[in-house]
């Protein structure tokens, strides 16, 4: 068992020297030599535990199970259930055999069955929706490694790794996982992948130094990916081998943190059933009353014995009770998730699909989810012209390729005005590292050194550029077959990549830039394969990040010449060149123009691309020798200087997903923000939210990582409502971008794919994770996960979840008014002279569940209505009933309960022999029997309609008004008297037709109608009082609609869309106005951070 001994106060252990180190772990001085003793060792598990993370404590089936009956609407059912259970076996067992009503005993026991039913139906159907985030746990649990080898008592052991303690010494090896959060001690060319972690992608080296904190900076600060002295639990060992020392193990790794967050998961309802809760309370006060008066008016003005009274009572009682409510509204949530799955976006949990449609801010990755993920060519400049290639070709013909001078041809705006070098070093082109990274991802970045100024007197700012617009072909026009393929092929010769099949990443080998030329040579026709086998490399200079360039030697069949490809970063090509081909023509040279060029590369940086450029030359082939393995001062250290001739530069980057430029515009007219955070460069970011409309005149900049680490709360809180763009973030960042959104009463959706990304997950509203390169942490930890990582996909559920919403409104206005007119018919049909009740208990309980749930699930599919995406985010704290919907629905029940209790009257009024009196054709023993001339010997006299017909017209008035309801409910201002009506929902009418033939079975099977439901088969006039009244409910519901409609014109809110009553304008705002994280927060000891 684990002691309280331990002092848990935070240490930065990468700020520590290994002498400080072993010091603060109280161990021996010998420590790195002999390790810890087994007695020490055993003395610290017993003080800190075991090297495992804590599992979240799991729900019984039966605590389950209690969870969802535990509310007010079942525990009234169940008294009714108890109630008709003891008028059941009082029936059975008190009265003489001859008088014991079998109706009654029947009639009972089903009831008793179908309320049993209803709670059982209910409570399976919350149990199988609930998520389940002990998920979460298992998934990090699976990251954590087996086994340790550790140095115990002077000697290397292989131990589990549950045993591993801070102060052991750990051997690590190429392959192995970490087993604890450890400081390094020896390094032999050790790097770690941390990808998961950290987000960065490539292995972090190691070193054993301590880092150096600047002044005035908080160590915990240092990100994690800068810990270079540190590996951390899970990670593994990409390269090389070391030792270190376990300094916190089990819930204290960063790893550790993490699981506490994700598997600290507050399972709660959503909003709408939290609603529904309360609103249950309210009901239970409102059915309480109804069923009181209802006993009252039956008991004395109706002259009913008790346990009648009673049971008319609970008809009202069961009739107000919303049973098949919570059902309908959960089928609802397992609908739209299912459309929502269909559609690549699967959630987690239920409470999602409610916040999607209260979204306001859209917070996305940019790699893969707004972007292609794959770095493709999108122009080619030559001497005089840019050729623009369509980077979402399928066809593989030149005409990929369009001369469109105008393209890229000034640079960025927020660049204009910038040195050269200044604008490299924002851009796509810069040689500087990546957070967390050695060296930059572009393996052939710019020198930022390089200015215009040091190139023939050039001065600062922009260079001049060609001006020169002659052939070989016009603007506008595509080039042909011969000039691509020696335009490109410098670019493929001078590679050993392998493009993917058929042009797409599948099985691709190699750097993703020099893949974009091979994959536009392959759209334009070239054959790839081809070229490479006729013109084989003879010899070559490798690649190196020292010079940033590669050149292959080839034989393209000149008797006395090789040619030579050379491919690099521009700025070192271009200080090589005398020549240039002129229009790319390589066969026209003119003397190279360098400021041209230069200029160039200025402007295709200022809008985010990678440059890289294609040279060319031919050498004597003698030379070199075939096979010989040249270095750089071939290429760079002629005698003659200037010895290349410049065909192009191409221009590359990963392109937006074409789909996301709209799903963008649509999420921008529904009032939803999106704003892009990339670990990319500054004006990558800004090019790319461009394309995208992300960034405009309103949010028209971008700001990096580096900088919102500078604010203060209140600056972060500014900043990120006024910027789209994040550049150069960190995961770190996302967490305090999200806290700070919050803080601005926003709801935020996150993306993220990385462990390291969990608590930002978490934080957010709505946490997306990705579905083809995120981790299973990520995953876990979200609410919502596309599985094609598109962020079109982000909007779709975004329409989805407000069709959600506005389909569980249509819900509320179809399957209330039912439940209410049931109970309003039995009172109001007593309180005005009925002696018994219009509708029967089984009638009740079957409105309620087949009817109710039937009717109401045709509005919980309803496809979304035109328009839904131009209106503004919901607002939290809205209720679904508002003052419009509560007037709707009031209007409903006020028409059905008049119209089944008119049918009632009637139905009564033509048993004109008996001044309308009414009894039970099938109950002998009727109290309100009349007999012929008062004898009872004579028997009871005939009336035109019994009380089992008036039940039976009730029930159909009741219920074919619902089916009114349901079709006008359909369009919330559109007419339903309309073609429309006929499409959109197929359910619908399928729904319908069940509902009508169920009806008319129940009506007419003998003994299912007179036993069981206690009514008997109709007349015509039965028949036509239905159909009468069910087009009166239809006309008055029309009616309202067209009511409603003029007062949206007149500009009332009748969408409820405005804080009213029923709302709560500060739901959310309790976590919401604290402290952010501190500022450069960049370590993962988050475990007060709540959702």
């Amino acid at each position: 068992e684990q002691t309280d001994t331990v002092d848990r106060s935070v240490v930065s252990w990468h700020a520590l020297t290994i002498e400080e180190t072993i010091e603060k772990l109280r161990c021996d001085a010998d420590l790195t030599t002999r390790g810890l003793s087994s007695e020490q060792a055993t003395e610290r598990l017993a003080s800190y535990g075991q090297n495992k993370m804590s599992e979240a404590e799991k729900e019984t089936i039966w605590e389950k199970i209690w969870k969802q009956v535990a509310n007010v609407l079942v525990f009234i059912l169940v008294v009714v259930a108890l109630v008709s259970a003891a008028r059941a076996i009082f029936e059975q067992t008190v009265p003489p055999k001859d008088e014991r009503n079998a109706t009654t005993i029947l009639t009972s026991w089903v009831q008793v069955g179908l309320i049993t039913t209803v709670i059982t139906v209910n409570t399976f159907i919350g149990i199988l929706q609930e998520g389940s985030a002990e998920k979460a746990a298992e998934a990090l649990k699976n990251m954590l490694s087996a086994d340790a080898r550790v140095i115990r008592g002077g000697r290397e052991v292989m131990i589990p790794a549950i045993d591993v303690v801070p102060g052991d010494v750990i051997i690590l090896s190429l392959g192995d996982r970490c087993p604890a959060d450890m400081r390094i001690i020896e390094s032999t060319n050790l790097a770690c992948g941390e990808a998961a972690l950290t987000g960065e992608a490539v292995p972090i080296d190691k070193v054993i130094t301590a880092i150096d904190i600047p002044a005035g900076a908080n160590a915990e600060q240092i990100p994690l990916g800068d810990r270079f002295n540190m590996t951390f639990s899970a990670t593994l060992v990409a390269q090389g081998s070391g030792v270190g020392i376990a300094v916190t193990t089990g819930d204290y790794t960063q790893i550790g943190t993490i699981n506490r967050l994700v598997s600290q998961v507050e399972k709660k309802k959503t909003n709408v059933l939290e609603q529904i809760d309360q609103v249950s309370k309210l009901l239970a006060v409102l059915i309480s009353g109804a069923t009181l008066i209802t006993f009252f008016i039956a008991f004395f003005a109706s002259g009913q014995d008790g346990f009648e009274a009673v049971s008319t009572a609970l008809v009202c009682c069961v009739a107000m009770i919303p049973e098949g409510l919570e059902a309908i509204v959960t089928l609802t949530y397992a609908w739209a998730t299912t459309n929502m799955a269909k559609n690549n976006a699967i959630i987690r949990a239920l409470p999602a699909v409610e916040t999607l449609g209260s979204v306001t801010v859209i917070c996305s990755d940019k790699t893969g989810t707004l972007t292609q993920n794959v770095m493709s060519l999108t122009a080619f400049v030559t001497s005089n012209a840019h050729y623009k290639f369509d980077v979402n070709a399928t066809q593989r013909v030149p005409a990929n390729f369009v001369r469109e001078d105008v393209y890229l041809c000034e640079r960025a705006e927020h660049q204009q005005m910038k040195s050269l070098s200044s604008v490299i070093k924002d851009g796509a082109n810069s040689g500087a590292a990546r957070k967390g990274h050695l060296e930059s991802s572009n393996h052939f970045s710019i020198d930022t050194s390089l200015h215009p100024v040091e190139i023939e007197g050039g001065k600062d700012g922009a260079a001049p550029a060609a001006t020169s617009s002659e052939g070989p072909f016009a603007n506008g026009a595509s080039p042909d077959s011969t000039f691509v393929y020696n335009a490109l092929n410098g670019g493929v010769l001078c590679s050993k990549c392998v493009l993917g099949d058929n042009g797409t990443r599948e099985g691709e080998i190699g750097n993703p830039t020099e893949l974009s030329i091979l994959r536009a040579a392959y759209f334009s026709g070239i054959e790839i394969d081809t070229m490479k086998r006729d013109f084989p490399i003879v010899a070559e200079v490798p690649f190196s990040s020292e010079y940033k360039f590669m050149a292959t030697i080839h034989d393209t069949g000149d008797a006395e010449n090789y040619t030579t490809f050379v491919k690099g970063a521009p700025d070192r090509m271009v200080k090589l060149c005398s020549t240039q081909a002129k229009g790319g023509v390589i066969d026209d040279l003119e003397p190279c123009d360098t400021n041209y060029w230069i200029e160039k590369i200025a402007i295709l940086s200022s809008h985010g691309l990678r440059v890289l450029a294609l040279c060319r030359a031919t050498i004597p082939k003698d030379s070199v020798e075939k096979g010989e393995n040249l270095g750089p001062e071939f290429v760079n250290g002629r005698p003659e200087g200037q010895w290349l001739t410049i065909v192009g530069l191409c221009a590359i980057m990963d392109p937006p997903r074409p789909e996301c430029v709209q799903a963008i515009r649509e999420a921008k007219g529904a009032g939803v923000r999106v704003a892009m955070i990339t670990g990319d460069h500054k004006d990558t970011a800004t090019a790319i939210g461009h394309m995208l409309g992300i960034v405009d005149e309103k949010y028209s900049s971008a700001i990096t990582g580096p900088e919102l680490d500078e604010m203060s709360d209140d600056e972060m809180k500014e900043a990120v409502m006024i910027y789209n763009v994040f550049a150069r973030a960190s995961p770190q960042n996302k967490i305090r971008i999200v806290k700070a959104l919050q803080a601005q009463k926003q709801i935020c959706s996150m993306t993220g794919d990385g462990v390291n990304d969990a608590p930002a997950l978490k934080a957010a509203d709505m946490g997306v994770a990705m579905g083809k390169e995120g981790t299973d942490v990520a995953r876990e930890a979200s609410e919502m996960i596309l599985a094609d990582d598109n962020f079109a996909t982000i909007v779709t559920a975004v329409k989805e979840g407000r069709t959600v919403w506005d389909n569980l409104r249509k819900v509320l206005f179809i399957n209330t008014p039912i439940n209410n007119a049931q109970g309003m018919s039995v009172l109001f049909g007593l309180a005005f002279g009925l002696k018994q009740s219009p509708l029967s208990p089984i009638q009740v309980l079957y409105s309620n569940l087949i009817c109710a749930i039937t009717l109401g699930f045709v509005a919980a599919i309803e496809p979304a209505e035109e328009g839904i995406m131009s209106l503004p985010p919901r607002r939290i704290g809205k209720r679904l009933i508002g003052r419009f919907l509560l007037l709707r629905i009031l209007i409903a029940t006020l028409v059905l309960t008049c119209l089944v209790v008119a049918s009632a009257f009637w139905l009564k009024s033509k048993n004109t022999m008996c001044d309308g009196c009414l009894f039970s054709i099938e109950d002998e023993n009727d109290a309100n029997s009349v007999y012929i001339d008062g004898d009872e010997s004579k028997g009871r006299i005939e009336l035109n309609y019994y009380l089992e017909d008036i039940r039976a017209t009730a029930f159909n008035v009741l219920d074919f008004g619902a089916i009114s309801v349901t079709l006008s409910a359909r369009f919330t201002y559109l007419g339903s008297i309309h073609p429309r009506v006929f499409r959109g929902n197929a359910y619908c009418w399928f729904s319908i037709v069940v509902v009508t033939v169920l009806q008319f079975a129940l009506t007419y099977i003998p003994g299912l109608n007179t036993f069981v439901f206690q009514m008997k088969g109709m007349d015509l006039f039965q028949w036509g009082i239905t159909a009468l009244f069910s087009v009166i409910v239809f006309l008055v519901m029309e009616a309202e609609k067209n009511v409603r409609s003029y007062l949206k014109f007149k500009g009332e809110d009748t969408d409820d869309r405005q804080y009213g009553v029923f709302d709560n304008p500060m739901e959310g705002e309790d976590n919401k106005g604290g402290d952010l994280l501190p500022k450069g927060a960049s370590n993962l000891n988050l475990v007060a951070l709540e959702k």
